[in-house]
Parts: C-alpha cells; sequence; structure tokens
C-alpha cells in the first residue's frame, strides 16, 4: 500500500545526537539551496527561526513535535507512570520518547510506523503502515493486554485541497477511534491529530458515546499557522 500518512517515531533515552538540526546547519543549507522550491525555503526558514527546533537538539528529543506531548500532557495530565501506551504514526520517536520517560519501567509502549525507527529502550517498535488490515493485530500481540491511553499523531499526506486533507485525516482518526474501542481499559484516554474545524459529525458523537469527557485542544508547540489540533477523549466508559 502507498504511504499514506506522515508518522512519528520514539525514543526513551536522550541522547547527544537525538532530534533536531542545528540552526548552523540550517543556514548551511538555507545558503545552498539552489533549486529548491518556495515551500522548501520556508519550511527551512521556519526551521532556523523556531525555538521547540533549537530546544529538541538541546534536549535531546527527536523531533518539536515531543513539545506538543509534552504541553497537552502538562495540562492534562494524560499519561502517568505505568501506564501502557500505544503510540500510532510514532516516528522519528517523539512522542514514544516522552510517553517512556513519563511511564517509566513499570509501563509498557507499543509504537507503529510506516517509516523506520531507530531503537528507543523501553518501546517495542513494528515498521508497518497502520492502514495495513495485519496492523491491529500486530499491535494487540505486542501490547499482551489492554492500554490505558492511545496516541495518534498520523495526518494523511496533505494535497493542497484543505477539505480533502481534513477528510482524509479524520479517515485516519475514525480508524484509530475504532482501534482505542478495541484495546482501552475502562477509564483510558484517546489523543488524534485532527486538522481545523476538528472532528465533526458521527464521529465525535461517537466519541461522546464512549468516553466521559472530550475536547479540542492546540498545545503552543503547534505552529499558530498550521490548521491541526488534537482531539483528546478521556474517561473511556468501556464497551459490554
Amino acid at each position: 500500500m502507498a504511504p499514506f500518512f506522515k508518522g512519528k517515531r520514539v525514543t526513551a533515552k536522550r541522547s547527544g545526537g537525538a532530534g533536531g538540526t542545528s540552526g548552523r546547519d540550517l543556514s548551511k543549507r538555507l545558503k545552498t539551496a539552489r533549486g529548491r522550491t518556495t515551500s522548501q525555503q520556508l519550511w527551512l526558514q521556519r526551521q532556523i527561526n523556531d525555538p521547540y527546533v533549537a530546544r529538541a537538539k538541546r534536549e535531546g528529543y527527536r523531533s518539536r513535535a515531543a513539545y506538543k506531548l509534552i504541553e497537552i500532557d502538562q495540562q492534562h495530565h494524560l499519561l502517568k507512570p505505568g501506564d501502557r501506551i500505544v503510540d500510532l504514526g510514532a516516528a522519528p520517536g517523539g512522542w514514544s520518547q516522552f510517553a517512556a520517560e513519563k511511564v517509566g519501567p513499570r509501563g509498557k509502549i507499543v509504537a507503529i510506523d510506516i517509516l523506520d525507527m531507530p531503537t528507543i529502550t523501553g518501546v517495542e517498535f513494528a515498521q508497518i503502515d497502520f492502514l495495513d488490515p495485519s496492523a491491529p493485530d500486530v499491535l494487540k500481540e505486542m501490547l499482551g493486554g489492554q492500554a490505558d491511553v492511545v496516541l495518534s499523531d498520523m495526518a494523511a499526506n496533505t494535497t493542497g485541497h484543505r477539505q480533502t486533507d481534513k477528510l482524509r485525516t479524520l479517515g485516519l482518526v475514525e480508524i484509530a477511534m475504532d482501534f482505542a474501542r478495541e484495546v482501552l481499559s475502562p477509564g483510558g484516554k484517546f489523543l488524534a491529530k485532527v486538522l481545523q474545524g476538528g472532528t465533526e459529525g458521527e464521529l465525535l458523537a461517537q466519541l461522546k458515546r464512549d468516553y466521559q469527557t472530550v475536547k479540542h485542544v492546540k498545545p503552543p508547540a503547534s505552529r499558530q499557522g498550521s490548521s491541526e489540533l488534537y482531539v483528546l477523549a478521556t474517561g473511556f466508559r468501556g464497551t459490554n
């Protein structure tokens, strides 16, 4: 199956070479970026000026995206020691990396992505497309029981057409939501990326039936100009 989403990857151990790119390297790339498209040039410029990129490099996270989960966790107390967590679309590992730090040795983290991901202490990883029909069973076998939290930072590859991109990403959220219903223990939590406008219609109604609290959140680390935000559902009611 052709790649459909952009993923994230995790690592529980911080190292000097983890995540981020130095400002000097980016400046050099920008100066030698002859032949790049305007969008590529703008992306490089944002990276140079982005304090989260520098912070990720300094603190050893694999990507600036780690701070989205960090900020959501700080505000909503999403993760706790000993939790069992599923990370969907994990590469390059920023979310799993932080999650492994929070749950500690008594917790368990399983992660998948269509991209390969370097090993992270405390994280069991499988390289597989979440849309592959075998993916849910692979994750369940890795998990070996119920989960306390299901995380999804998956997003469909953009087409440039806002409504199309939104619908494709919502499709991933629906699949992730169905998977969460199968593996979450009562009281469990679900966090997933959506695009501007959030979750709608039947999907939002289903979340409200399944969870005690449903809200949209946009952490400061999510760029102001980005259309992304997250749906956070807590207090899973369980399935009968």
